[in-house]
């Protein structure tokens, strides 16, 4: 006789969301599973803290909004629900309910890279990325050297692709209009 363990029923995004908001720890939500999510490394913590003062020094006096880590996002079209490493806002913030812990129209989103989460980050979390009508901006930020992807938003289903690598490359984001220097974002980081 062989043991199967049952399977737990798909959760709704309302059950996710009624756990996530009582849970210790954050998990993603996608088609009616939760995933939980692992901590982060010294290096991705200082590059999130740089990439994210950098950007807020600029936008501080301007109308947006930016948040760490800890704003949800909503991806009304594939139903996903996550926690970017950078979300900036250009528009006024729109989100999925009254509590206001979930965001539905970012302009930019930034993503540091881990190796359990590459992949994924420049896979199928960008496919459902790609249909946020609001996103300009797509930054893949690499940990364990410098490196930095920048995605722009052409047309709608069109992506400008650049890469850059020098620590003296200076690049500019459409959404919010800043500039994000790889001295900045890596300082600290020891090679």
């Amino acid at each position: 006789m062989s043991l199967q363990s049952e399977k737990q029923p798909p959760l709704t995004p309302e059950q996710y969301l009624e756990a996530e908001r009582k849970a210790e720890y954050k998990s993603e939500y996608f088609n009616g599973e939760t995933f939980a999510m692992a901590g982060a490394s010294r290096r991705h913590n200082l590059i999130t803290g740089n990439v994210a003062a950098t950007i807020y020094r600029q936008i501080r006096k301007r109308p947006f909004e930016a948040y760490i880590s800890n704003m949800r996002l909503k991806v009304s079209e594939s139903g996903l629900y996550t926690y970017p490493d950078v979300v900036v806002v250009c528009e006024t913030p729109e989100f999925d309910d009254e509590h206001h812990d979930t965001l539905l129209n970012p302009s930019l989103i930034v993503e540091v890279l881990s190796e359990t989460t590459e992949a994924y980050d420049r896979g199928k979390k960008f496919e459902s990325y790609r249909t946020i009508a609001s996103l300009s901006d797509y930054l893949l930020m690499a940990q364990d050297k410098r490196r930095i992807e920048h995605y722009v938003r052409q047309q709608e289903n069109r992506w400008l692709f650049s890469e850059y690598k020098d620590p003296k490359a200076v690049f500019r984001i459409a959404a919010p209009d800043c500039e994000i220097r790889l001295e900045e974002v890596y300082e600290k980081i020891e090679w």
